[in-house]
């Protein structure tokens, strides 16, 4: 279960992306949906009612307009952009983001502090598939596509590999200790 502050974090991330987003370029919800699915679905895990939900109390709230668009012979759609109090808005979220600390407590850190609750074999087997998913998403954030629109992106993939590995070491290092405690007899404390 997340904190106050973890869920209000989470709300406030996703307005800045939606509004960064709008900021890059006008787009309609679709475009948006799609280019975070391709581009950020790594970097976020937001579902398409959610960005749809979001564009709308943004524009409830004055920081996004919309209007009608076509485009050739397709169906007319909703097509959003950044109001000026939008980007007075965005400004305001990314300073606050970028000086902030992540105190949100995941739930992989919770099973880590009940650990002593399974049999080191259990533990070690569950620890082992984690890390190798870990290695997987290391795969998979290096050979994503490096994005030539700013360097933000790039840098966010960047910090999430950084994190990736310093988690997968962590676990090496303490899949490894735990193999030792299977060989002898000592108390499970690190």
């Amino acid at each position: 279960m997340e904190s106050g502050v973890g869920i209000r974090m989470q709300l406030v991330e996703r307005e800045l992306l939606i509004l960064g987003l709008l900021k890059a370029q006008d787009q309609h919800g679709y475009k948006i949906n799609e280019f975070i699915e391709k581009n950020l679905g790594r970097v976020t895990n937001m579902k398409k009612a959610t960005a749809y939900a979001i564009l709308k109390r943004l524009e409830k709230e004055g920081y996004v307009e919309s209007t009608l668009g076509k485009e050739g012979n397709r169906p007319v759609k909703i097509v959003y952009s950044i109001t000026m109090k939008g980007e007075k808005r965005f400004e305001e979220l990314l300073r606050e983001l970028l000086a902030s600390t992540d105190e949100t407590t995941h739930a992989e850190e919770i099973s880590i502090m009940f650990l002593d609750h399974l049999s080191v074999q259990d533990a070690l087997a569950c620890l082992t598939v984690r890390l190798k998913k870990i290695e997987r998403m290391i795969d998979t954030y290096r050979n994503l596509p490096k994005h030539h629109n700013g360097l933000g992106v790039n840098l966010a993939i960047s910090r999430r590999i950084r994190l990736c590995e310093a988690n997968r070491d962590w676990l090496k290092e303490t899949i490894e200790w735990l193999k030792k405690q299977t060989e002898t007899d000592e108390s499970l404390n690190p």
